[in-house]
């Protein structure tokens, strides 16, 4: 079992990274191997749109989305944790996730490479915002959520967590316990 953390949060240490963190400790308690991607510290250029990948499922872009794609591949398991900014997901994390684009064909099915190494693939999310209400990261979870719906990909239940200060997350034990959680139930199911 392979489970690959993304981090999309440019605050490493903060509390995205806090809870990401608790999420790959539960998963590696439960004996997986695991590896977090920080974004913020890779190259990731926007979607252009070219459709070129569409036809060889490769992007034409040079950067570090392409390995990042060869590990969400070999991977069995992608837990994401992303805070909210401007009441959407952060720009280094909708770039990440445009990027997918290279895994379909011009009609939106898995290229036939991918569809084996794709398909009922374990999603786990993570949202966080400053707001008392979790929920105001929703759009974030839909676009999640939608995604793995016209996919096939299986998201496991979403952790949302409040917390504003960089480590303010520490003193929140029902989130932490959470993603321990996500961590240990996407390694096993």
């Amino acid at each position: 079992m392979k489970v690959l953390g993304i981090l999309g949060s440019p605050r490493v240490g903060g509390n995205s990274d806090i809870l990401l963190n608790q999420a790959l400790a539960g998963a590696k308690e439960m004996g997986a191997k695991v590896e977090k991607i920080i974004l913020s510290r890779k190259k990731i250029s926007g979607c252009l749109d070219c459709t070129k990948c569409n036809e060889t499922g490769i992007c034409v872009i040079r950067d570090d989305m392409l390995e990042i794609h060869q590990k969400i591949l070999k991977s069995d398991a992608v837990i994401h944790s992303v805070p909210l900014y401007f009441w959407a997901m952060t720009s280094q994390m909708k770039a990440y996730l445009d990027r997918w684009c290279a895994f379909f064909d011009g009609s939106w099915r898995w290229h036939k490479a991918y569809l084996p190494k794709m398909k009922g693939k374990r999603i786990g999310l993570m949202t966080v915002c400053g707001d008392p209400n979790v929920h105001t990261a929703d759009p974030i979870v839909h676009s999640f959520r939608e995604t793995c719906k016209f996919s096939g990909l299986k998201l496991f239940p979403v952790v949302q967590a409040s917390a504003a200060g960089k480590g303010e997350i520490e003193r929140n034990e029902k989130a932490k316990k959470e993603a321990y959680g996500l961590g240990r139930k996407i390694a096993t199911s």
